[in-house]
């Protein structure tokens, strides 16, 4: 088994948490909308949630009436929450990385990930892999930080701002620069890998993918100001990416 773990780390899981115990947050306000209207039709298809952490989509999807789901997760933490929390008679949680999903044995009307791929070094191989686990007609549905995020390295601010500390612009730096990213953000030495936008699309068309639909993060004006603080920066770059493909 391979693969970054960063979810076990307390301070980084008890952080992630918090966040998510809290209802106005990104996640819950901003990816889980567009990914969830980017799917298709679930009732009596089986799923596969790759990254399923805490398991709130896999039983979303339970619910939604998918025949069966495996979420898979390397987190201990998370699929100890995943299953005292989330779980449901069709919902199987195991743990395994990302990069072994071949090993799986069966296929899939529908596979999703949500927020995970920024941790994986080979995207492009993970792409072949998730292709050669869809049945016919399957559907691939994901979301991770948008390139123009993960582009940073921790050098400099991610805006710049007013005296006052109001977000004028974003900072981009680097951005043509693809690997690994270690910053300090939350954890010292936290992980992740940037690829830009051309690098994502040729990966997935290499891989045999036809995409059908890419969005990219976007809120209401009405909930920027209502939280300044949290969601200020959304209107100068996109939080995330999301793609459906098939």
């Amino acid at each position: 088994m391979s693969g970054q773990n960063i979810y076990d780390n307390e301070a980084f899981f008890e952080n992630f948490q918090n966040s998510r115990d809290n209802p106005v947050n990104f996640n819950d306000c901003i990816e889980t909308p567009i990914l969830f209207a980017m799917l298709p039709d679930l009732r009596g298809r089986s799923v596969l949630d790759i990254g399923c952490g805490m398991g709130q989509h896999a039983r979303q999807y339970s619910e939604m009436g998918a025949e069966s789901v495996l979420g898979i997760d390397l987190s201990e933490r998370m699929l100890a929450y995943a299953r005292e929390h989330n779980s449901a008679d069709n919902i199987v949680y195991r743990r395994m990385a990302m990069e072994d999903i071949e090993t799986i044995g069966q296929s899939f009307d529908l596979i999703t990930s949500s927020l995970a791929f920024d941790y994986v070094s080979d995207f492009t191989g993970l792409m072949r892999k998730i292709h050669g686990l869809m049945k016919d007609e399957a559907r691939f549905v994901f979301s991770m930080s948008h390139p123009i995020v993960t582009a940073w390295d921790g050098v400099y601010d991610r805006y710049t701002r007013t005296e006052t500390g109001e977000r004028l612009y974003a900072n981009l730096r680097n951005y043509c620069l693809e690997g690994p990213r270690k910053v300090d953000w939350i954890v010292k030495g936290y992980e992740c890998y940037h690829r830009t936008v051309s690098s994502l699309i040729n990966a997935l068309t290499g891989a045999g993918f036809i995409i059908e639909e890419c969005q990219e993060a976007h809120i209401s004006d009405e909930m920027r100001n209502q939280h300044p603080a949290l969601f200020g920066g959304t209107i100068h770059r996109p939080e995330f990416i999301f793609f459906r493909c098939r």
